[in-house]
């Protein structure tokens, strides 16, 4: 495998017809291996920028290279690097599982038994095979969006898109493709990830890049953007009742949440452990901390708000 970046987008400009602007320029590179979280409200240019580094999308100037290679210069190798699952489901709903998985990889000239093989290997691993013969409109939401991401991987991409992939999955579901796709990613597929799930992208991507109005603005690791932020809430249970009377004087910025719940909004410097200490003295014991939601969802937040 060649050094080159993964994905490799320069000054990447696209307007529709109708003269909407939804890419300005944009630039972004991601090192092989990665795993990339793209996040931006809905219109920011995300499902574009993907849709025109899969080949799906007519782009209006820039160059976009996949592991080395131009779509300018070798469009179907180029195309070959990529698997992609879109938001909308787009496979026959009357075809069994089985066959949208191998099917797929007649696209990519992979023998038929070869195919097969591998679409045994993947379905087993996203909890499909049971189902491999039923006809995809029988499946559950949840299963549709892994028959997705199996047909995505039949032909072993270097470089896997995932635009929203767990839209609409519940949870137990969601967080087993969670463990699913670090798998994918430990073993050396690099993945690009958008979500409107904060605490996925938290949870899964080391470097994340947020997108609104058509422009990057801004880039870092999920460590660094999380350093970012000016203030952080928790949420503590505690062990006595608690009113909005006790916790007054406290010096910090605590709410009333209910009786064993209170509300901390801390400052650059502050820690919990000073929380802890000045609760103490008020003799509330807390007997557990936790965040009050995604704290990549604060920065994302702040961002887009300015």
């Amino acid at each position: 495998m060649n050094d080159a970046p993964a994905l490799k987008i320069v000054d990447l400009v696209k307007t529709y017809d109708k003269g909407t602007q939804a890419l300005k320029g944009v630039s972004l590179e991601i090192p092989q291996g990665e795993f990339f979280a793209l996040l931006g409200p809905n219109g920011a240019g995300k499902s574009t920028l993907i849709g025109i580094a899969s080949n799906l999308v007519v782009k209006t100037s820039g160059t976009v290279e996949v592991c080395g290679v131009s779509i300018d210069v070798d469009a179907p190798k180029a195309k070959g690097f990529i698997g992609i699952v879109p938001q909308e489901f787009n496979f026959d709903i009357f075809a069994k599982v089985i066959d949208i998985v191998t099917n797929q990889a007649g696209y990519y000239g992979i023998p038929y038994g070869e195919a097969k093989e591998y679409a045994e290997e993947v379905l087993k691993e996203l909890g499909l095979w049971e189902k491999r013969n039923e006809k995809a409109q029988a499946l559950s939401g949840g299963m549709k969006r892994r028959l997705m991401i199996a047909r995505a991987l039949v032909h072993k991409p270097k470089v896997l898109l995932l635009d929203e992939p767990t839209a609409g999955v519940d949870v137990e579901l969601r967080r087993g493709m969670w463990e699913f796709l670090k798998k994918l990613n430990e073993s050396g597929t690099t993945i690009l990830l958008t979500t409107h799930y904060l605490e996925e992208a938290e949870h899964l991507c080391r470097q994340v890049a947020i997108i609104n109005g058509g422009n990057i603005i801004e880039q870092g690791s999920v460590k660094s953007l999380l350093g970012k932020l000016n203030v952080t809430t928790l949420l503590l249970d505690t062990v006595e009742p608690v009113t909005a009377d006790s916790i007054e004087g406290i010096g910090f910025k605590a709410e009333y949440k209910d009786e064993n719940t209170i509300q901390v909004m801390l400052d650059k410097g502050e820690t919990v452990n000073h929380v802890l200490d000045a609760l103490s003295k008020k003799h509330i014991t807390v007997a557990n901390v936790r965040n009050s939601g995604s704290r990549l969802e604060e920065v994302f937040i702040n961002l887009i708000s300015k």
